[in-house]
């Protein structure tokens, strides 16, 4: 992360309240198509990004159980790198306006939410250089690069698996 204080505020925040719960998702419109070379011959407009749910990147272990990088299924693993977009909630903070970095997490904290929630039900975003978000109380579309960055508790433990370089907040 850009400061070590940015990092001591976002590991309290993960480990205070842990990363969601098991709702389901907001509801996430089609995946659009990709373009492609016109007849003219010029090349396409970057391709939209891939439209995923938390239920993608969801993992098959126990509650409490390690995390080992073996738990990724083939699905998960194909996506760092990947521009995707993906629905979910703004996990308050202190700060409202201008975020440079929150958690995005899959629920509105109406349940499930506490110390031991499901790792693969939080991500972490940090905006581009020059970018910010708002915080919201409604759902929002995350728009940007996909990675998996383990960050980790002063003891060892995973406070979260799954980040993003965010482009864009709607």
């Amino acid at each position: 992360m850009d400061h070590p204080a940015a990092t001591i505020l976002l590991m309290a925040t993960l480990a205070a309240v842990g990363c969601g719960g098991s709702r389901e998702p907001a509801a996430v419109p089609a995946p659009t198509t990709r373009p492609t070379i016109s007849d003219a011959g010029t090349a396409p407009p970057p391709a939209a990004p891939r439209e995923i749910t938390f239920d993608d990147i969801k993992l098959e272990m126990e509650k409490g159980a390690p995390f080992t990088r073996e738990l990724l299924p083939k699905r998960v693993t194909a996506l760092p790198g990947s521009a995707i977009r993906i629905r979910g909630y703004i996990l308050p903070s202190f700060q409202q306006t201008g975020l440079t970095q929150f958690v995005l997490v899959r629920d509105n904290q109406e349940c499930c939410f506490g110390p031991g929630a499901a790792l693969h039900d939080c991500i972490v975003v940090r905006m581009r250089p020059g970018k910010t978000a708002d915080f919201s109380i409604r759902p929002v579309a995350v728009a940007g690069t996909f990675r998996i960055d383990e960050l980790r508790a002063p003891d060892g433990s995973h406070l979260a698996i799954y980040a993003l370089d965010g482009d864009d907040v709607k």
